[in-house]
C-alpha cells in the first residue's frame, strides 16, 4: 500500500489508477471494516488525525479530481465528500516528499518514461492538497528503499 504524500499529477496512469485502489482499501481498514492491513505503517499519519476517515476521504477526493483532469471515470459514490472544515491538514516532511518523488520516478523510468521525463522538469515538488510541508527527514514510518 502506498499513500503518496506528493500530488497525484506526478503519477503515471497505472499509478493513479493503484492510488485509488490502495486508498479505498486504506479507507476501509479506517472504518473497521476489514481485519487486514490495520497496523500498516502508511495509515499512522492518518490514524494521528482527529476523524481519520474524514482525512482518507479528504485524501481521496484530491485523487478523484486528478482522475477528473485526465477524464478518468473513477467512481466518486464511494467517498464521501467532506465539505466541513474539521478535516486536518496532515504535516509532511521535506524529506518525505523529496524521498516519495525519488522513489516514483524509480519506478517510472521504466514503466513510464514519458511521464518520468515530464517529471524531470519539476523544480519544487508539490503535496496532494490534504498535506502541508514542514523541514524534516523521512518519516519514521516509512520502509525506506534505495532510491
Amino acid at each position: 500500500m502506498r499513500l503518496w504524500s506528493i500530488h497525484p499529477k506526478y503519477l503515471d496512469s497505472k499509478g493513479l489508477v493503484a492510488s485509488w485502489r490502495e486508498a479505498l482499501l486504506a479507507k476501509k481498514v479506517l472504518e473497521g471494516k476489514t481485519k487486514g492491513y490495520i497496523h500498516h505503517p502508511q495509515l499512522v499519519r492518518f490514524k494521528t488525525c482527529r476523524c481519520p476517515v474524514d482525512e482518507i476521504n479528504a485524501y481521496l477526493e484530491q485523487i478523484l479530481t486528478e482522475s477528473l483532469v485526465r477524464g478518468y471515470n473513477f467512481d466518486g459514490t464511494k467517498i464521501i465528500h467532506v465539505k466541513h472544515p474539521d478535516v486536518q491538514i496532515i504535516p509532511v516532511t521535506d524529506g518525505q516528499a523529496d524521498y516519495e518523488f525519488r522513489l516514483l520516478q524509480k519506478k517510472l523510468k521504466e514503466r513510464s518514461p514519458d511521464k518520468y521525463t515530464e517529471n524531470n522538469k519539476t523544480t519544487t515538488v508539490e503535496l496532494n492538497g490534504l498535506f502541508h510541508a514542514l523541514p524534516g527527514q523521512v518519516a519514521e514510518w516509512e520502509k525506506v528503499k534505495p532510491v
